[in-house]
């Protein structure tokens, strides 16, 4: 016999005394004492969970923004809810005197996200607009929201930030939860002639000064 061999026939031993174990020896008489019923226990919840009604919370109402004033700028802009245009991007009033508020995200009363505002810096047949003095801001400067309930909510400017367009942080300033900023954008840079547009984004990116 091999020593592996040796060690199979060694280890099937161990199982069957193993399993011999778990029966009476050989011979034995069952015993004729039947077994004691006993009380089953149920366990100590170690935890009460409180009992709640399955019907979900009424949504919130919305309080849209319908009004941005920058005074360091001289700025005081009307805004109106906008969505999203066929070619994906974020819609926009066609005059720059007039913001867009991304309804799809959060408003100022919002436990959580930004609230995105954005405007046209200039428009053919319209003035200069005023967020083209977004870039002249200051870290410290306020902000005032007013919503659709005439409430106003205070923010200061962090960061005034230019972004080329394709190099947009859009998944992080259009966050819907754990940050509640304020996030103005309109354009800036270099202008292209032949395409009509600018080269980069001016972001600017306000915490609110109340709230949780």
């Amino acid at each position: 016999m091999t020593r592996t061999t040796a060690g199979l026939a060694t280890a099937l031993l161990a199982v069957v005394v193993a399993l011999a174990g778990c029966s009476s020896p050989p011979g034995a008489a069952p015993s004729a004492t039947a077994p004691t019923p006993t009380t089953t226990v149920l366990p100590t919840p170690v935890v009460e969970v409180p009992i709640v009604t399955a019907t979900p919370p009424p949504a919130r109402r919305s309080a849209p923004p319908v009004r941005v004033v920058v005074t360091t700028i001289g700025a005081d802009v009307p805004v109106i809810p906008v969505g999203v245009e066929a070619g994906g991007f974020m819609e926009l009033p066609v005059d720059p005197a007039v913001a867009g508020w991304y309804r799809y995200g959060a408003d100022p009363s919002s436990a959580e996200g930004n609230i995105v505002i954005s405007a046209h810096v200039d428009a053919p047949q319209y003035p200069i607009g005023p967020f083209s003095r977004l870039r002249e801001l200051p870290a410290g400067a306020s902000i005032e929201v007013t919503d659709a309930s005439s409430a106003v909510h205070g923010y200061t400017v962090e960061s005034v930030t230019y972004y080329p367009k394709t190099e947009l942080p859009v998944d992080e300033l259009f966050a819907r939860d754990g940050t509640r900023n304020l996030v103005l954008i309109t354009c800036g840079g270099d202008f292209d002639a032949r395409t009509g547009r600018y080269a980069d984004n001016v972001v600017v990116i306000a915490t609110p000064r109340n709230g949780p």
